[in-house]
């Protein structure tokens, strides 16, 4: 199973379906304006699917480039570039997880395990020796790994996520919105896995999100 969603396989048609189809944040919103025909225009210039427009978005040269191609202004691809980073999360370093302790995380790198990537990689091809963490530990950090492949989503907010109930991407996808928003607090509640408050539009979009991960 890919960590990431194939950028090879997502074309055009599908990536404007997914924007329209989208809850956008307010500064995502200017996406949408003329949407169908900025699309065409990428077409025409040989941008067939999301990988091809993410190589045409790497740099600012090329984005300068492609700007010029099609037409579209730099700032409306500067724009898209962002929001289309979104839908391929960073990996998370255990390093940086403050609840782990030092044992833990020289466990695992020494076992070649430094992030959430390689967590999640080698947990789908069942390659984690039993012998690396506690089993609770290590249920734990793969279901946070599992869950950090959906937009938006935090190893903090992945605890919350995980200790309501929902330790898998494509749990999250089948949930019921209002039904996840409630369990997410009280699983935050007495946990502090996270400060402040998650909204039910943004378990809305967090759903949404969680249908897009392999």
């Amino acid at each position: 199973m890919d960590y990431h969603i194939d950028g090879h396989s997502t074309d055009l048609a599908a990536l404007q379906k997914r924007l329209q189809s989208t809850d956008l944040i307010p500064s995502q919103e200017p996406l949408l304006d003329d949407i169908t025909e900025k699309m065409s225009a990428l077409a025409a210039v040989g941008v067939n699917n999301l990988a091809d427009l993410r190589a045409g978005l790497n740099s600012p040269k090329a984005l300068a480039a492609l700007s010029r191609s099609s037409g579209i202004s730099a700032d409306y691809l500067k724009l898209l570039k962002r929001t289309i980073n979104g839908f391929f999360p960073k990996s998370r370093l255990f390093k940086d997880m403050d609840w782990l302790d030092k044992n833990t995380i020289l466990n695992l790198k020494q076992a070649g395990l430094e992030n959430t990537h390689q967590l999640f990689d080698a947990a789908s091809r069942g390659a984690i020796g039993s012998a690396i963490l506690d089993k609770g530990i290590l249920s734990e950090l793969v279901a946070i790994s599992d869950l950090c492949r959906v937009q938006w989503v935090s190893p903090n907010y992945a605890r919350a996520i995980a200790a309501a109930g929902f330790k898998q991407a494509s749990e999250v996808a089948r949930a019921d919105p209002e039904t996840l928003t409630n369990a997410i607090a009280s699983a935050n509640e007495g946990a502090k896995f996270y400060k402040g408050k998650v909204g039910l539009r943004d378990v809305r979009r967090l759903v949404m999100a969680a249908g897009y991960v392999p």
